[in-house]
């Protein structure tokens, strides 16, 4: 059950994530833009193919197929956003990490607690590496999709 869970669970983070940043993807390109990690034209794309990675990945989560590889694409994703989110903190800039939409410098005086963002996403990360070890989850795609020798592993 608490496979269960960790899917479904990473499975509406990754597709919420998606779907607010989908409706304006300029916008989205603005907010990688924002980390000063990568030229402007680079953040547009990012920001512009971002959101399409993030809500492929959920449907594989949610459907429960190709279990481990989305559980992978996950991690890699979650390990470059608390990177970038620990690189502006450390840099001692002040912006809204855009991960569920919106994002933008914040005004004078004004604090984000880049410690919950990046304490959200371990959290995350460790759903994604228990998928990882352990893949086979209830209600899942890969159940009836997998060789039977591969189900009982």
């Amino acid at each position: 059950m608490v496979r269960l869970t960790a899917r479904l669970t990473l499975a509406a983070v990754l597709a919420y994530a998606a779907l607010v940043k989908v409706g304006d993807l300029t916008e989205a390109g603005r907010t990688v833009a924002l980390y000063r990690i990568v030229p402007d034209d680079q953040a547009q794309l990012i920001g512009g193919v971002l959101p399409f990675v993030e809500l492929a990945i959920a449907l594989l989560l949610a459907a429960g197929l190709a279990t481990r590889v989305a559980a992978v694409g996950t991690a890699v994703l979650l390990v470059v956003y608390v990177a970038a989110i620990a690189s502006v903190w450390a840099r001692g800039m002040s912006i809204d990490c855009g991960c569920f939409g919106g994002g933008g410098t914040l005004s004078d005086g004004a604090e984000r607690g880049y410690a919950i963002d990046i304490a959200r996403d371990l959290v995350l990360l460790g759903a994604a590496a228990l998928l990882i070890r352990h893949p086979r989850t209830p209600y899942a795609l890969d159940s009836w999709v997998l060789d039977p020798k591969e189900r009982e592993a």
